[in-house]
């Protein structure tokens, strides 16, 4: 049946109507966003100096940097990412080619859900009450933990989705060869999936390298220099968070470095997996 011409233009109405609604929410969502890089970026280069990057962080009214925060940071986040990514891996292995459909698969895809949309304050408090609590002190090991479960189900579901992705046709054949299906699994499912896992574990570090909300209840922080991990230690996002809330203007200019400094990574590492999802498709 043909629609009538008053359908019609009642039809193209609606849909000029709906994609100008689309493009203005589009338009202002781009526009906050242009508005706080603007201000990052006019606030935060005009704090970066040499001594960002060589001296540990001050105390008020002093010269310094935020050199022992950076390093704190990076332990902790690696830690975290060395400790996520195995148990990722293995466990979105295990739902997409073991499990699939199962009840127990169900279990823990509900639950890696959960978890993965969980608010950062109550990862930090849980493992507050069952690391740092019990130790007696804060640690960068509690720190990476915590970091750990937050980049833990981004992985996972990464893992599953880029598994799920891979043709079992491919896996037949590779069956059809004589392949147990371990090595079917890391002959063929992951070599094929290699680019799309690799770009869920950099959008994991992209995702726990600004965490401030679980760092302080389980890091807490450092003004010295520290690389015992045993210990409390410091982390650039709590540095930021600590700075900007003092009334002291040097502490104020090294949290704008802090922030222009991690809004760089983080938008390094999402052009990285970008352009490695995007060689994945050619």
């Amino acid at each position: 049946m043909i629609p009538s011409p008053a359908l019609m233009r009642r039809r193209n109405v609606t849909n000029m109507v709906m994609v100008a609604l689309c493009n203005a929410a589009t338009g202002a969502a781009v526009l906050v966003l242009a508005f706080i890089l603007w201000e990052l970026l006019l606030r935060g280069v005009g704090a970066l100096t040499l001594e960002v990057f060589t001296e540990p962080t001050p105390p008020p009214g002093s010269a310094g940097g935020l050199l022992n925060a950076i390093i704190g940071s990076v332990m902790m986040t690696t830690v975290g990412i060395v400790v996520a990514t195995p148990i990722g891996l293995l466990t979105g292995t295990f739902l997409a080619e073991y499990g699939r459909r199962s009840r127990f698969a169900e279990a823990v895809r509900f639950l890696n859900d959960t978890l993965l949309s969980a608010p950062s304050i109550i990862i930090g408090l849980y493992v507050y009450a069952i690391i740092v609590m019990p130790m007696g002190h804060f640690s960068g090991w509690a720190g990476s933990i915590s970091l750990a479960l937050i980049a833990l189900p981004v992985i996972v579901r990464t893992t599953e989705d880029m598994l799920l992705l891979v043709p079992d046709s491919l896996r037949e054949a590779a069956v059809a060869l004589g392949m147990p299906k371990w090595r079917m699994i890391m002959k063929v499912s992951w070599r094929a999936a290699s680019k799309g896992i690799l770009t869920g574990v950099l959008l994991a570090v992209a995702r726990i390298s600004g965490e401030t909300a679980p760092l302080l209840f389980t890091a807490l922080n450092n003004q010295f220099m520290a690389n015992d991990m045993n210990a409390p230690m410091a982390s650039l996002p709590v540095a930021i968070f600590q700075f900007a809330m003092s009334p002291y203007r040097d502490w104020q200019q090294l949290a704008w470095a802090g922030a222009l400094l991690i809004t760089a990574s983080v938008l390094v590492l999402n052009i990285v997996a970008r352009f490695i999802s995007t060689r994945g498709e050619t």
